[in-house]
């Protein structure tokens, strides 16, 4: 077996994707926080934290890395999850929002959240035509960490992935 490097391990990390959001990858996300490669054979560790404290997908996402480096001949794999600091949609890639609004999800836009005022909704622009026409419909979507919202324009419903 080659030798497994740190840059190899987030190649290979770069296939692993979300399971509720599939189009992306969790380095996409911004979940993995380190990856440390010591030793031959290889042992491999690797830090995620979280979207949310207590994320269903975790136990997914963490056997997807199990698989995926496994099957690249990683025997010695830890998983370590890191709660703080808390993950933010900060972490996400230009790359990943991209993405995001190409599957029909609003990505999240920190610029426009962090200006609201004490009782103002957050502005969100439509992922198929662009209107800032929107409307909130929930604040909790099929995930906790999107929201359900409608175009006033083009009438089609969509979810708004929430910063935080």
């Amino acid at each position: 077996m080659a030798e497994v490097t740190t840059e190899k391990v987030y190649e290979w990390l770069g296939q692993v994707t979300d399971p509720e959001v599939p189009v992306l990858t969790i380095l996409d996300l911004g979940i993995v926080r380190d990856v440390v490669v010591t030793g031959h054979p290889a042992k491999v560790k690797v830090t995620i934290t979280p979207t949310y404290s207590g994320c269903p997908a975790m136990d997914v996402i963490a056997l997807g890395i199990r698989m995926a480096l496994a099957n690249r001949g990683i025997a010695d794999l830890e998983i370590e999850p890191q709660l703080s600091p808390a993950w933010t949609t900060d972490w996400m890639t230009e790359d990943g929002k991209r993405k995001l609004k190409e599957y029909g999800i609003a990505p999240p836009n920190r610029k426009a959240f962090q200006a609201l005022g004490l009782f103002e909704e957050e502005e969100v622009a439509c992922p198929r035509c662009d209107s800032k026409t929107t409307e909130l419909v929930s604040r909790f979507g099929p995930t906790s960490c999107k929201a359900l919202y409608r175009c006033l324009d083009c009438k089609e419903p969509f979810e708004h992935f929430k910063c935080h």
